[in-house]
């Protein structure tokens, strides 16, 4: 469990990585995981081989030495584990995806999107991972791409299982990501949450299966998170006006306040619309989130319903549905207004991986979907910052009041944490 949460922190160095220097690493862990399915493959077959004392004949044996792999963002550094025959019978460990002159891959860039978006196919992974390693991974057998798989998914299985006794986070996006991939009998929703620590760093905190978003849906995960030790929710939680994921968090983190995303509340209202008013609609209701205070958003709220309250009434019952819930952020650090208005961090982060979804048709288990699902987002975990302004959140935490967006606490103390 120590060892996940690590994985999870990025370190200062990593931080300051270039694009080229993540694609590197990820690029070095992938075929690390490879090479040892490939391995495991092969103790298994002499698993029953004993010598004349019993014992195992064929055992690991440490590595060989480290060796880098040429591509075209720089070397990447490889180590290939390597075995011992006890027996005498010239039993070796010759890798499939790295064998001994591989020395120079044909285009790591596009590899490892290839990979990914190729990975629900055994025989398709071996296509994908040939780019990244030429002709010697023909050789990867659909036996070692099931096990790697199998490894995602008992992978994802303990980090939804890990303590979340002392986590602790400000701000949530939430959202139900709809997949094209079938799992045995229906199409899958994911549930996915993503927070913010009070360092300002964004983090994963759950990706799970559900049906249609639904309350009993979310309230499984959210009580799930409880369990594990998560008992305050954060300040504030931004998703869209799914009713299932609201109704459950008024029910296990009543604490917490909403925040409609403003990007899913422009396209319903604008979908009952002319397409010859909507350009003009958008800018309208973009003058209402963006307005510097809260008096100015009501003023902008107020004229937009003044102008298309008589025709179109649909599209104003649907803005006046969730008038304060979409204002909510006007309670907040200002600097954080960007980030806390919609459910953007889950929308980028899952366009990949919907591509991905799009591109195999299909059907494929639990397990595998969202082993892989866990193993890209993970792989962009990496590349996130941390929100802008994040230095506000110790100012929250000491007991500073935020109206429209600026510190009006009455004690000096915290205006100071709060400048």
């Amino acid at each position: 469990m120590k060892q996940d949460t690590k994985d999870m922190e990025m370190s200062p160095a990593r931080l300051g990585m270039t694009l080229e220097d993540l694609l590197r690493e990820g690029a070095r862990e992938l075929i690390e995981k490879a090479v040892g399915a490939e391995l495991t493959e092969l103790l298994g077959s002499y698993e029953n081989v004993k010598t004349l004392c019993g014992q195992q004949a064929v055992v690991r044996n440490g590595y060989l030495p480290e060796r880098e792999v040429l591509t075209p963002v720089g070397p990447v550094s490889v180590r290939i584990p390597k075995v011992r025959d006890r027996a005498g019978g010239g039993v070796k460990f010759n890798s499939s995806l790295v064998p001994p002159y591989v020395r120079r891959s044909q285009s790591l860039s596009a590899a490892l999107p290839w990979l990914y978006l190729k990975g629900s196919s055994t025989g398709e992974m071996g296509a994908a991972l040939e780019v990244l390693v030429g002709e010697g991974a023909k050789g990867l057998s659909p036996a070692v791409v099931s096990r790697l798989k199998s490894q995602w998914g008992e992978e994802y299985a303990a980090w939804m299982k890990r303590d979340l006794s002392q986590e602790r986070f400000v701000y949530w996006w939430a959202d139900g990501i709809y997949c094209s991939l079938r799992s045995e009998d229906e199409r899958l929703c994911l549930l996915v949450i993503i927070g913010v620590l009070p360092s300002g760093e964004k983090r994963f905190v759950a990706i799970s299966d559900g049906f249609r978003e639904s309350a009993e849906s979310w309230k499984t995960l959210l009580r799930d998170l409880k369990d594990r030790g998560l008992t305050a929710g954060p300040r504030l939680a931004i998703g869209d006006g799914a009713l299932g994921f609201w109704s459950a968090l008024a029910e296990v983190y009543p604490d917490t306040q909403a925040q409609r995303c403003w990007v899913h509340k422009m396209v319903n209202v604008l979908d009952c619309l002319p397409k010859s008013l909507q350009a003009k609609a958008k800018s309208e209701l973009q003058a209402i989130f963006m307005a510097e205070t809260r008096k100015q958003a009501y003023t902008a709220f107020d004229r937009f319903i003044r102008t298309y309250e008589a025709k179109y009434p649909k599209a104003v019952e649907k803005l006046l549905r969730d008038r304060e819930a979409l204002l909510a952020f006007y309670d907040f650090p200002a600097e954080h207004w960007q980030h806390i208005r919609s459910t953007n961090p889950i929308e980028s982060t899952f366009a990949t991986i919907r591509h991905r979804s799009n591109r195999t048709k299909n059907c494929v288990s639990r397990n595998t979907l969202l082993g892989l699902v866990y193993r890209l987002a993970r792989e962009a975990e990496k590349g996130w910052q941390r929100i802008r302004g994040f230095e506000r959140i110790a100012a929250m935490d000491a007991g500073a009041v935020f109206k429209d967006g600026i510190a009006i606490t009455g004690s000096n103390d915290d205006q100071q944490l709060a400048a």
